[in-house]
């Protein structure tokens, strides 16, 4: 194994921040209460869900039909996960009681020989292992074996790490190139992260040789899901698989040869997180290769600019380079978070810290995006043009909302978001035998051993406004700290106990060593606002300008600019200046700018007319585009058409 940063553990970690803070409050105030009801039918303004109850139908304890799509049963185990972030954190303890009693259920769920799924438990025994394409068991395993890990971890609850093995051990003897063993893997790849995380736990190398084999096998010849699709009467659960292609699951070649970004974009991006992991577990550096490959066309060619990923309604999935439209785009939510999880583990192996650039910008905006700061509604899909009438059901559009959802038919995104959020000390700090890693610049503190040393940090942070950050560090012996340098920064300065330093930059940090004692680190971070172009080929954004500081996304909301926000235009270079926000949570500031309204006055009754185009300025607000959708339904707009002088 090579060694790599690892993300410092949950319980060593407590965030203080006023913008996560509020989402982490809402989370055990309401949310995990409000999941925990929906996902027990006891919501009257929500559809069923049948989670709950199809569990008691598996473990033969209620009698009927078990109903739901086919990985409903992952609902669960995303909330038991976030239960188990929260209990890590030191909140949340309402909800241990409920999750150490559902872990029970699922345990009684649980065949003989470790099988666990309650569909095809229920409604299709004869079916187990049959539909790989399509009938989800490795990923919604592998959603188990992830819960399992992180409730082991905070609570040391056997039951469901041994439900987690028994499941595991099962796969690891239907699954392989041996006689009488199953040649396939998942249609939608989980599963593989699931078994890397349960081997960490248990140290049970199986589970990390099951995901090497996994990913290894996916899109070899004879290839498995075409020998699969031509046995079955396909499509057996999703009617628009009918025309299905290998390139939608990565499984048209295996992945270590694969150079771009394919597909399903959570299959991606879930599949390259295993891939990095597994570079890191058997230091291979193919599999590295392949994962810079794949990451780099990702962000340099197939990504928006708020981080999301994954253009096309149809089927969710990447396209081809640029192809980047604002009005139909769909970046689900939980593909800007399986990027934040690629980013995450590149960063760990590379040491570069370059990857966060794109893992904050990721979240920051199409995550945050995906939650209204009631934390009581969510967006699937995150455009960056919305006209609330064009977004009409049945159409090209039907998959663009206007408005967050209190909750979907298949419902991925919101527990997913709740357990990154429930997560997010994971991604802002990291250590090796050697040092501790400052990723992420959030209001927190973090008491943690390295090398046999306690280090200690407290910090104070208005990353997204001044940029001005304090840390108070206190180390047991000598050692030494990594502070990322964002690369979005138009200037940085540290000062480290009074004094103006200019530490070495190693791939994106500043390498500090520190004597033993009590230090206190300042840290200025300047974003100046910034009119931001496209690259050319990308053609929905030609003659168009969006307004960025640092890593923040700003949009214009109709509430602040009124309506037909596409006759707004501005000049590149315009000024722009900060006023306070005044009605979202969070120090971010709101910015103020001289636009242009062109505008053709053209009578209801008329379509198309001459020309008779009225120019003025108008003073333009723009919010954050993790805000929008805060204030009512209404026009909302990333990118704008620039004036430029010839």
């Amino acid at each position: 194994m090579r060694k790599g940063i690892a993300a410092v553990q949950l319980n060593d970690i407590t965030i203080q921040d006023t913008l996560f803070g509020h989402y982490l409050h809402k989370i055990d105030e309401h949310i995990l209460q409000h999941q925990w009801e929906i996902l027990n039918d006891l919501d009257e303004d929500t559809d069923p869900t049948f989670c709950i109850e199809n569990f008691k139908i598996a473990a033969g304890e209620s009698k009927g039909e078990r109903k739901g799509v086919v990985f409903q049963d992952t609902d669960l185990y995303k909330w038991i996960e976030s239960v188990a972030y929260c209990l890590a954190s030191g909140y949340g303890m309402a909800f241990k009681e409920k999750a150490d009693e559902v872990i029970g259920l699922i345990s009684r769920a649980q065949e003989q020989d470790g099988y666990l799924n309650t569909y095809f438990s229920v409604n299709a025994p004869d079916r187990k292992w049959k539909n790989l394409v399509e009938g989800h068991e490795l990923y919604t395993a592998g959603h188990l074996m992830e819960a399992a890990t992180a409730y082991y971890s905070s609570t040391g609850n056997q039951v469901i790490l041994e439900v987690a093995r028994k499941n595991a051990d099962l796969i690891c003897k239907i699954f392989g190139r041996n006689e009488g063993q199953i040649p396939g893997y998942g249609g939608h790849q989980e599963v593989e992260i699931g078994l890397i995380k349960l081997y960490r736990i248990t140290n049970d190398r199986r589970y990390l040789e099951q995901a090497n084999y996994f990913i290894r096998q996916r899109g070899t010849t004879p290839n498995y899901f075409r020998q699969e699709m031509e046995r079955n009467n396909f499509p057996e659960f999703f009617p628009e698989f009918k025309n299905y292609d290998l390139e939608y699951a990565q499984a048209d070649k295996p992945p270590i040869y694969q150079s771009e970004a394919t597909g399903h974009a959570v299959r991606c991006m879930y599949m390259c997180s295993a891939m990095a992991d597994l570079a890191q577990e058997y230091d291979d550096t193919e599999m590295e290769k392949a994962c810079k490959r794949i990451w780099t066309n990702t962000v340099l060619r197939r990504m928006y600019i708020t981080g999301g990923i994954g253009s096309s309604g149809f089927r969710e999935r990447f396209t081809t380079d640029y192809d980047l439209p604002n009005a139909t785009n769909y970046s689900e939510t939980c593909a800007s978070i399986g990027l934040m999880m690629f980013g995450q583990r590149m960063a760990q192996i590379t040491g570069n810290a370059s990857y966060w650039d794109i893992v904050e910008l990721a979240l920051y905006n199409t995550v945050l995006a995906g939650i209204n700061l009631e934390g009581n509604r969510y967006f699937y899909v995150n455009p960056l043009e919305v006209v609330p009438e064009f977004c009409t059901e049945h159409t090209y559009m039907d998959h663009v909302k206007a408005t967050r959802q209190k909750w979907f038919a298949v419902a991925c995104c919101p527990p997913n978001l709740i357990r990154t959020i429930a997560s997010l000390g994971q991604y802002l700090y990291g250590k090796d035998d050697k040092a501790l890693y400052i990723n992420g610049f959030v209001s927190s503190s973090v008491d943690t051993m390295i090398e046999g040393g306690r280090y200690r940090l407290n910090m104070e942070s208005d990353y997204l406004d001044s940029g001005r950050i304090k840390m108070h560090l206190q180390l047991e012996k000598d050692g030494r700290c990594y502070i990322r340098m964002p690369g979005l920064a138009d200037e940085i300065q540290l000062t480290l106990d009074g004094k103006i330093i200019s530490p070495p930059i190693e791939d994106g940090y500043a390498n500090l060593e520190l004597t033993a004692g009590i230090h206190e680190l300042q840290m200025l971070v300047r974003f100046e606002p910034k009119w931001i172009a496209a690259n050319p080929r990308v053609h929905a954004d030609a003659g168009k300008v969006a307004l960025m500081k640092g890593p923040i996304v700003y949009c214009l909301e109709e509430a602040d600019n009124g309506e037909l926000l596409s006759e707004l235009s501005v000049k590149p270079g315009t000024s722009v200046e900060n006023i306070n926000n005044h009605f979202y949570i969070g120090n971010i500031p709101m910015l103020k700018y001289k636009g242009i309204r062109i505008h053709n006055d053209i009578s209801d009754n008329m379509l198309y007319d001459v020309a008779k185009t009225q120019v003025r300025e108008q003073n333009c607000i723009a919010i954050p585009y993790c805000m929008w959708n805060n204030r009512g339904v209404g026009e909302m707009r990333v990118w704008q058409r620039a004036i430029y002088e010839a």
